[in-house]
């Protein structure tokens, strides 16, 4: 306190009087500035907190079974669908399903009061013979990635928010794909329709196995106490979208999927109605050992005719974005739609180009370009309307990932995205992209329009360039080659490219690569039949087709150099603005390839392998090994009949090495 001159405290001011406010005659004190709220209690104060998302575009005309539906049979009809999805094939029934979080039991109790809230609406009682007719099993029905990142960060040890926003999270002991674990039910259809034996992806399963591990992943998913389901689509193609649902036990799985199918309105997912596919991830739990086709605690278990994918003892994602590819490669061919591995851009002028490659070519880089709309980075359809991607999101690779070599992909990883498996500080939740502790397979997983010039919608008319891209680490094979029909469904059922392996004595050499349609895990018919394909669909829109080596140069690994990027670029960048097509070609020997003598802002010598090795011997010596080796592949797809004859098959063979 001041004191006044005598040395004492001076008083206090007197505190403001409090004014009461006797409208009611009760004499209560009570403040005015602001209006009280409208709860009686805590609990429905944090009701009214959370208001429903109301639907962002009108719906138009008939949009479905359950358009003209009032919105609780509406949402009756939905549980009921989601409880067959879960059915017992043993009892024949469903669980008794509600939507809800089971631990927002106050939130329950509040619904009763309002017949308001949007999440718990109870599905009509089932009869079944066991303890399940005890209990409810709750449905996470499409939340929103804040909702996942709660029950992720709540209930999912191992996951938490990183400095950028983004969801980290671990896929348990399995950190990626176990194609040695996969298996298709071979019957009186599959059997003649896929490609089987040698070479193939798919290994086969009878009806009853798969049965088995169904019950075992549907018995598992409804002893829990809440379920994930995700209802989305796949293609963004309109007229050949497929609706997919996906039940999991996971937060980390439903955000995932969230982000990589695409992503429905309100209205649409309001009369989504019965899925055309659905996967059962019971990844947490594994499959009987001593049940028939397994090989270990893992199996994933696709069933062509029922509709229906199964997983069984592993966590990675990435097997439901692989498996629901596989079903694609099955499903479009039907339709005369070729299904594609392949990133897809396009030009300011709607000139659209494929590119094709395993890892390690440089796809990702080369198919993100600031001065192209980027369609989608790794599956695409070509039906007679042109491309559409089928994703809904990109899975980009995290390792030794830098803001500068891939800024998109690193401005991407921010709120809503998942990171799978990363090393991150500790304290300030930092992302260590170089650490491998965990694995070397760390990835992201985000939504396609965290990428600056997506295209959206992601479709584009019919592609006029076709980029094949190996990674030639024996140095033999040009920069750049034009290929003819013929060549370009060899060197596409070939796939292409070569990876440095290291030797016990600490020598490192090439080893040679080969993965049909560059995406042989994952293709169900016969390589030749989507070369076929490709064939045709060039021809009748004229697309040409390029072969581009982005691995070394006057010499193999080791003696050689890798070529420069800058140069891929400028051949991409003169493939793009159709110079290349204008370009003097001459011919190389036992590929037969067709190289451009010059391309401006390349070195005209590189052009031409032969000329950058010194040792000109050794240089035909391994050009024949790699030639040995291509023949040696392509073996497993000589005696395969495309069409009424073998003519097309003759031709093939003929555009290979020769010599």
């Amino acid at each position: 306190m001041a004191a006044n001159g005598t040395g004492l405290p001076m008083a206090r001011k007197p505190l403001a009087k409090i004014v009461t406010d006797d409208k009611q005659g009760n004499g209560m004190c009570h403040d005015d500035s602001a209006k009280g709220v409208k709860a009686q209690t805590i609990d429905e104060l944090h009701f009214l907190q959370k208001k429903r998302s109301a639907p962002t575009t009108p719906l138009e005309g008939n949009q479905g079974a359950f358009a003209s539906l009032p919105d609780d049979e509406r949402r009756r009809q939905q549980l009921q669908s989601i409880s067959a999805s879960l059915a017992s094939l043993t009892r024949g029934t469903g669980p008794k399903v509600v939507r809800g979080d089971p631990a927002a039991k106050s939130s329950q109790a509040v619904e009763h009061v309002a017949h308001r809230h949007h999440h718990h609406v109870e599905a009509p009682a089932i009869s079944v013979s066991d303890d399940s007719s005890l209990k409810f099993t709750h449905v996470l029905y499409n939340l929103s990635p804040a909702e996942l990142y709660e029950q992720a960060v709540k209930y999912e040890k191992g996951s938490f928010i990183t400095s950028s926003g983004a969801l980290a999270t671990l896929s348990g002991a399995k950190t990626g794909r176990s194609p040695r674990d996969k298996r298709v039910v071979m019957d009186d259809t599959t059997q003649n329709e896929l490609w089987w034996g040698r070479g193939s992806p798919n290994i086969e399963m009878d009806e009853h196995t798969f049965l088995v591990n169904r019950e075992r992943a549907v018995d598992y998913l409804n002893s829990l106490d809440k379920v994930f389901v995700n209802d989305q689509f796949l293609n963004w193609d309109p007229q050949n979208r497929i609706k997919v649902r996906i039940v999991s036990a996971r937060a980390y799985h439903s955000l995932f999927m969230h982000n990589m199918c695409i992503r429905p309105t309100d209205e649409e997912l309001e009369n989504f109605g019965t899925p055309d596919f659905t996967i059962y991830n019971a990844g947490q739990f594994p499959c009987n050992r001593y049940t028939h086709y397994m090989t270990s605690s893992t199996s994933i278990d696709l069933n062509l005719a029922r509709k229906e994918m199964v997983i069984l003892g592993t966590q990675y994602a990435g097997e439901m974005k692989k498996g629901l590819f596989s079903v694609m490669h099955y499903l479009m061919p039907k339709r005369q739609i070729l299904s594609l591995h392949s990133g897809c851009n396009m030009g300011i002028d709607g000139d659209v180009a494929l590119f094709f490659g395993l890892s390690g070519t440089g796809k990702t880089t080369l198919s993100t370009d600031h001065n192209r709309y980027l369609i989608g980075d790794d599956e695409h359809c070509w039906s007679d309307y042109g491309v559409s991607n089928i994703e809904g999101g990109c899975y980009a690779k995290c390792i030794d990932l830098s803001r500068e070599k891939e800024p998109d992909i690193w401005n991407a990883i921010k709120f809503g995205t998942v990171l799978e498996n990363v090393v991150f500080d500790e304290h300030i939740r930092e992302v260590e992209y170089g650490d491998k502790s965990v694995t070397e397979n760390t990835r992201a997983a985000y939504p396609i329009e965290y990428i600056p010039n997506a295209k959206l919608p992601c479709i584009g008319p019919h592609p006029k360039n076709v980029i094949l891209l190996a990674c030639d680490a024996f140095g033999v094979l040009p920069p750049v080659s034009k290929l003819n029909l013929a060549q370009t469904m060899y060197h596409f059922i070939s796939g292409y490219t070569a990876l440095v392996a290291g030797t016990e004595d600490g020598i490192k050499e090439p080893t040679a690569t080969f993965s049909a349609c560059f995406g042989a895990a994952f293709i169900m018919l016969h390589p030749t039949k989507y070369a076929a394909m490709l064939a045709e669909k060039m021809q009748k829109h004229g697309a040409t087709g390029w072969l581009v080596n982005t691995g070394w140069s006057g010499g193999s690994y080791g003696s050689g150099n890798r070529i420069k990027l800058a140069y891929t670029r400028k051949i991409i960048d003169a493939i793009h603005s159709g110079s290349l097509l204008n370009a003097t070609y001459e011919k190389i020997d036992v590929f037969g390839l067709e190289i451009p003598t010059e391309i401006e802002g390349v070195p005209s010598e590189i052009l031409r392998p032969e000329n950058t090795w010194g040792d000109k011997k050794a240089y035909k010596n391994t050009l024949l090994k790699l030639g040995c080796l291509f023949k040696n592949n392509f073996e497993t797809f000589t005696n395969y009949k495309i069409g009424k004859d073998t003519k097309l098959t003759q031709e093939i063979l003929a555009a290979g090495p020769n010599f």
